[in-house]
């Protein structure tokens, strides 16, 4: 009896920084090699203080997320979602959401947001947390050199 694996799958998390942008695109391409699925996810929460009833009204995060989302793809793909790659927005934080995600998935892609200078050589909160805890293996990704990641030749 013939059995066929479930395709493979690519978690990454996306911010619509430079580094997450290039996160998308390196998940993209491993996929593409790979031939595996990309799921693509924005996470989206409302603040804490946002958590009385009379606050929810005053600000849209959701809206603010989709507008990242759109901004993102097109940044990444020109606007041409590949066919093995699917964007979607999750309402919750990005850390336990992604770390969540992870189960099952053969890497997990994240970008790195560190700010340059000696901040540049760190991790941002994010992607430590998936490094540390996440249940596949993790690929944090640099932004475009240009975007001040630091030079060490």
């Amino acid at each position: 009896m013939v059995t066929h694996d479930a395709q493979p799958r690519i978690v990454v998390g996306f911010d619509g920084s430079a580094a997450s942008i290039e996160a998308l695109r390196e998940a993209a391409r491993f996929a593409s090699l790979l031939g595996a699925t990309v799921d693509a996810m924005i996470c989206w929460d409302f603040p804490g203080f946002y958590a009385a009833p009379y606050a929810l009204g005053a600000s849209d995060f959701e809206s603010t997320a989709r507008q990242i989302l759109d901004d993102t793809v097109q940044g990444a793909f020109d606007g041409n979602i590949p066919a093995n790659v699917s964007v979607r927005m999750v309402q919750g934080p990005a850390r336990s959401t992604l770390i969540d995600a992870s189960k099952g998935a053969a890497m997990l892609v994240v970008g790195r947001r560190g700010r340059g200078g000696f901040g540049g050589l760190l991790l941002g909160s994010v992607s430590s947390a998936c490094v540390a805890h996440a249940h596949c293996p993790v690929l944090v990704v640099h932004p475009p050199k240009e975007e001040g990641l630091p030079s060490f030749e």
